[in-house]
């Protein structure tokens, strides 16, 4: 099975549709500026946190990161787990990249 992956555009419409985005990037980076209301599980720390990417029926969660790359990482990790998540392409450079808001600190929003 391959790990589905959308654009910042398809984020987006996926949040303002009630889905979920969590991000695998470190502390620092994620204060620094991340999606709003995107979660904080650093991807070191994915294999304690698993559970954290489940959603509720009808609810997809999608991963994030600075470019991509750790994204798809966790998300592999996570469908060897049995939960299926989305990548996002690009990740947060692509985010403010399309002059989409961030939030900053260490706080979903």
């Amino acid at each position: 099975m391959t790990i589905r992956e959308v654009s910042v555009d398809d984020l987006a419409a996926a949040l303002e549709a009630g889905h979920r985005v969590v991000d695998v990037r470190e502390v620092d980076e994620y204060v620094s500026g991340h999606v709003p209301g995107a979660n904080l599980v650093v991807l070191g720390t994915v294999p304690d946190h698993v559970d954290e990417f489940r959603s509720p029926e009808g609810v997809t969660t999608y991963v994030i990161c600075k470019a991509g790359g750790r994204s798809m990482n966790a998300a592999q990790y996570l469908l060897g787990h049995g939960i299926e998540t989305v990548n996002v392409a690009g990740g947060t450079m692509a985010w403010i990249q399309s002059g989409r808001p961030v939030v900053t600190g260490d706080q979903p929003s």
